[in-house]
Order: structure tokens, then C-alpha cells, then sequence
């Protein structure tokens, strides 16, 4: 018989490519969820955040942060500003670029993710934001 739960998680972030390891919080729900198998579906609410796995390490988060700001710069001139009065622009961007969800399978209530991948999010937006986090597990 296949099982759903869903559940959320909330975070506080610093905005402008924060980046936040909810692989414990992720990992508790699973476990949590009675659910022995199946898949994992992390999601973000909202469009100037993403998630992914990274090794969460401070050289990485840095590396992270800067290559965002080379493929869509904060400086850069957006319509979006023009149409909305906003300086966000580059947060759409970035957030598009690396997606709002991630899918891991696990095996008895274990994620099957590697020793040194972390799942994060990152909040690309210019202010500091309360995000929620839609963590919903499917399996058996």
C-alpha cells in the first residue's frame, strides 16, 4: 500500500544566496513518516529560492554564492525592476536556474545520498525571508 505524507519546514534566511543545510530536518521526516521506501520530494515556496545537494562546507557555500553572481549579477540591468519597482531581478534568476525542487529516494527510512552531499536551500532574494519548505514522502 503505497503512503504519502506531507509536512513543512520553516527557516529564517539572510537573503542574497543563503544557503541552509535541511538534510537533518529532512532526514527526521522521513524517519517520522512510517514510511520504509520510497522517494522524497523537497519543495520551496516562492520564486527567488532553490533547492539542490551541495557538500556543505564554507568553501563550497562561497564558491556557491560567487558563481551565482557571475552567471545572473545583482548589477545587472532587469525588466523585471522597470515592470515592478523591485531589485530582485537577479534573485528570479538565479532561483529559475536551479529549481525549487529536489527528489531523493531512501531505502529503510535512509536517504540515499552520498557521504558528503547535504540537501540545501538557497534563498537568493535581497532581504531576509521566512521560507517554508513542503517536504512530502511517498512510498511503502
Amino acid at each position: 500500500m503505497i503512503r504519502v505524507r506531507s509536512d513543512s519546514i520553516k527557516v529564517s534566511t539572510r537573503g542574497n544566496t543563503d544557503v541552509i543545510d535541511l538534510s537533518d530536518r529532512v532526514r527526521s521526516i522521513v524517519t517520522e513518516s512510517g514510511v520504509e521506501s520510497g522517494i522524497v520530494t523537497v519543495f520551496v515556496c516562492g520564486s527567488t529560492a532553490g533547492v539542490t545537494t551541495i557538500e556543505y562546507e564554507p568553501g563550497l557555500v562561497h564558491d556557491i554564492q560567487e558563481s551565482f553572481e557571475r552567471i545572473a549579477p545583482k548589477a545587472a540591468e532587469y525588466q523585471h525592476h522597470e515592470r515592478w519597482g523591485d531589485d530582485n531581478g537577479h534573485s528570479h534568476i538565479r532561483a529559475s536556474i536551479l529549481g525549487p525542487s529536489l527528489t531523493v529516494p531512501f531505502t529503510n527510512k535512509e536517504l540515499a545520498v552520498g557521504t558528503w552531499q547535504q540537501i540545501v536551500l538557497v534563498d537568493f532574494d535581497t532581504r531576509p525571508r521566512q521560507r517554508e519548505i513542503v517536504v512530502q514522502v511517498l512510498g511503502a
